[in-house]
């Protein structure tokens, strides 16, 4: 098992793998930028490092300043939680480099789940189910209008390397998708290092259902069910649940199968997340896989009780994969506390925050990177924390979650918490009806 554990992370990720750690003996090394020197996650570290100034390519982003600062720390592990360098072939290389353990998936996965393109051509090569649309990038304006006459209007323009709905376009006709063509190739250049793109024909109100998979380096693949994940504003979700309201017992069957024979087809060895896109009627379709660890993960370990950063750990260090019976119990839902201002399209609000209140009682866990005094950079998401709650049913989970917003207050900046309010107590969401334009047609939140 890794004996110094060096956290390439910050916030309520970098809290939350802390605290297992801790829990399993691991000592914890902390790296910060210069915005986070107070932040909570530092503090609580057994050692922290600084990283360099508050912009991400010069600090949680920057894999020489990572890599450096962890030779320094003298970890013999390396978690890189989510976002920044999570994904990066070239900081699991230098860990590998370094004789040092990194948290995640091998290179080869990475790499084969890395870009979109080749991601859909391996998926069908193992015959997992994917969106209609040709399997190669698009050069030109001409060829995408081409390739999106083929297979019909609408499409989504998408880029090769990208994630969070970054380079990301719905286009109805071609007039759009003209306007939208090198937006999307610039911002794959800029956020992810390749112009690339592609089209793949627009389910229309759609539902987006993700399974959460977990592998081992002895060949082991499990899956651990699946999370709804429609709730979503700019392509980026805002809650999540499990189990998904709409899937029936033999959709529910097949979509983790397909999961887990994704994962297979890529020699997985860690925890990760196949995201699928469903339709009305069921059919589902791979959209990609995400080789880390997801913000939502705690609502699986709500329902499994288990702790997948501790399975990570294990597995990383080359132990077999070892699980309980995986057999659900009750209801999750997670909700995105973030540092928004409603009146101005939810646009990030950095600042320093007054008191801060976070819920307690049964069925709830709050996973927060801050507290009373904390300082939210203008430079990093705006999350400020997630809100869990698990019942015996959905309708218990809802309720608990609904009285925890209640007993929660974020004093000094403007936040989302009247949004999740609103959202749990809309009667379509009650009911389960959710897809991925929830939001704007329920709730008139236009993205």
């Amino acid at each position: 098992m890794i004996k110094k554990l060096l956290i390439a992370n910050r916030g309520e990720i970098a809290r939350r793998i802390g605290r297992t750690a801790r829990r399993l003996g691991i000592e914890v090394v902390a790296v910060y930028s210069d915005a986070d020197r107070d932040a909570p996650f530092v503090r609580e570290a057994d050692l922290a490092l600084p990283l360099g100034p508050p912009a991400p390519k010069e600090s949680y982003a920057n894999v020489d300043a990572m890599v450096a600062a962890l030779k320094k720390s003298g970890a013999d592990g390396l978690h890189p939680g989510y976002g920044f360098l999570s994904e990066s072939e070239n900081l699991v290389a230098a860990c590998l480099d370094a004789g040092v353990t990194f948290v995640g998936p091998s290179v080869h996965a990475m790499r084969a789940m890395g870009s979109k393109i080749e991601s859909k051509i391996a998926m069908i090569e193992a015959g997992v189910p994917v969106v209609p649309g040709p399997v190669h990038a698009l050069e030109h304006e001409d060829d995408a209008v081409k390739a999106a006459e083929a297979i019909g209007w609408p499409v989504m323009l998408k880029a090769s390397a990208g994630g969070g709905g970054i380079g990301m376009a719905r286009c109805k006709n071609e007039k759009q998708l003209r306007a939208a063509f090198e937006d999307a190739k610039k911002k794959g250049e800029q956020f992810f290092g390749s112009p690339r793109v592609f089209i793949e024909k627009l389910i229309e109100r759609p539902h987006h259902v993700e399974v959460q998979v977990l592998g081992d380096r002895h060949g082991n693949v499990v899956h651990l069910f699946e999370r709804e994940c429609s709730v979503q504003r700019r392509n980026q979700k805002v809650l999540e649940e499990t189990p998904s309201p709409l899937l029936d017992a033999d959709t529910r069957a097949r979509i983790c199968d397909a999961a887990v024979k994704a994962a297979r087809a890529v020699r997985y060895d860690n925890a990760g997340t196949v995201e699928f896109v469903v339709d009305e009627a069921r059919s589902f379709y791979f959209l990609e896989m995400n080789t880390r660890l997801q913000v939502e993960h705690p609502i699986t370990e709500a329902v499994l009780g288990i702790d997948l950063v501790e399975h990570q750990l294990r597995v990383a260090a080359g132990e077999v994969l070892s699980l309980p019976p995986l057999q659900p119990r009750g209801h999750a839902i997670e909700l995105r506390v973030c540092a928004e201002d409603p009146d101005k399209r939810f646009f990030p609000q950095p600042g320093t925050l007054g008191e801060v209140v976070w819920p307690s009682g049964e069925g709830i866990r709050v996973d927060a990177g801050v507290e009373t005094g904390s300082v939210v950079p203008p430079c990093y998401d705006s999350l400020l924390a997630k809100v869990i709650a698990h019942g015996a049913t959905r309708e218990e989970a809802i309720g608990r979650l609904r009285a925890a917003l209640d007993r929660t207050s974020i004093g000094g900046l403007k936040s989302n918490l009247e949004m999740h309010k609103r959202i749990l107590d809309d009667a379509e969401f009650r009911a389960g009806h959710t897809t991925t334009s929830f939001l704007e047609e329920r709730l008139g939140l236009k993205s």
